[in-house]
């Protein structure tokens, strides 16, 4: 089975951690595990995870970074790994005096099988930021390790100046970390599908799916949800993996996450391989033998649909013969570093 993706959310005390994860649980279909610090109070709502899993893994002892390498996350890990509970992903909620960094170390280096880094999701408050985190000449190095950064409460920032505040914050970002993700939210209400896969079918009489009431439409002061966009492009035959190693290096702007299955021909045989890209993290694993061939999806927010769609369809033209030794090469490479 595919490696389950493993999400942490990190964020300075009061920054909407919680808010965010309950809002992401909300989504119908979804099977999802929960890892929780029990350091402070975190309010999950239990209700949306009871049927999901037996129970969300809980952490003791304090903050998620200065567990011991053999304690508590990787046992958490491994319980909700279990392919009979058949989850779409685990999310890590992070305590709000954990060290992004050292969470995605050791989410990275993680020894549990079936699992891969599903990115940090660093929430930030968007009125109190500058007097409690970032506070100083130097960005601070937390921005480092995100792959996406939500800036949240925006409510909380006047409309004239709340643009301003948010690119102030964004430059801030990419001055550590050009790679970041960023985009601004209310009370945590950002697609999940930003996350992880998530069922997007319509309902009846042409009405809006279950996904889109999620997050397309604006809440009681009317606040719009971050919603993500998505361009799927499938192709026959066998790909040279070159232009697909390239196309999951530097993925076209607004591109957050990339997914899919390609077909490469060796001398003797036909190998699948599926790919994932999170922010700047790539991971390539051998696909199942019931995967179909040469399938991409991009997702993300403010995509240029038709650029996205011409840079994955250049990836997925059909190469004859075996494919090219050093492309290969390179994507061996990957599959290597993703085992």
């Amino acid at each position: 089975m595919a490696p389950i993706p493993v999400i942490a959310l990190t964020g300075y005390l009061g920054a909407g951690k919680t808010t965010l994860l309950n809002h992401v649980l909300r989504q119908p279909g979804a099977r999802v595990g929960v890892v929780i610090n029990d350091f402070g109070e975190l309010n999950v709502d239990a209700a949306l995870v009871t049927g999901q899993v037996d129970e969300p893994a809980s952490i003791a002892g304090g903050c998620i970074c200065c567990l011991p390498d053999d304690g508590g996350l990787d046992e958490a890990l491994a319980k909700l790994a279990d392919p009979r509970l058949g989850l779409d992903a685990i999310i890590v909620e992070a305590s709000g005096l954990a060290d992004p960094i050292a969470i995605s170390r050791i989410i990275r280096y993680s020894g549990v099988d079936r699992v891969r880094s599903g990115g940090i999701v660093d929430i930030i408050d968007a009125a109190a930021h500058f007097d409690t985190v970032d506070d100083g000449l130097t960005p601070p190095a937390r921005y480092a390790a995100a792959s996406l950064v939500v800036v949240n409460k925006l409510d909380r920032i006047p409309d004239d100046i709340r643009a301003a505040a948010l690119e102030r914050i964004e430059r801030r970002v990419h001055e550590r970390n050009p790679q970041a993700h960023v985009v601004g939210a209310v009370a945590g209400r950002i697609d999940p599908a930003l996350l992880y896969d998530v069922s997007d079918t319509a309902a009846e009489d042409g009405q809006l799916s279950l996904r889109e009431l999620l997050v397309a439409d604006p809440d009681e002061d009317g606040h719009p949800h971050v919603h993500a966009d998505s361009v799927t492009v499938t192709g026959d035959g066998c790909v040279d993996p070159g232009p697909v190693i390239d196309l999951l290096e530097k993925p076209p702007a607004g591109v957050y996450r990339l997914k899919g299955t390609v077909a490469v021909r060796y001398r003797d045989r036909t190998r699948r391989y599926v790919v994932n890209v999170v922010g700047p993290s790539v991971h390539v694993a051998t696909a199942p033998a019931a995967a179909r061939a040469n399938s991409l999806v991009a997702i993300g927010t403010h995509l240029d649909t038709d650029d996205v769609r011409a840079r994955l369809s250049a990836a997925l033209l059909p190469h004859a013969g075996p494919a090219p030794a050093a492309s290969v090469r390179r994507l061996q490479r990957y599959r290597r570093l993703s085992v």
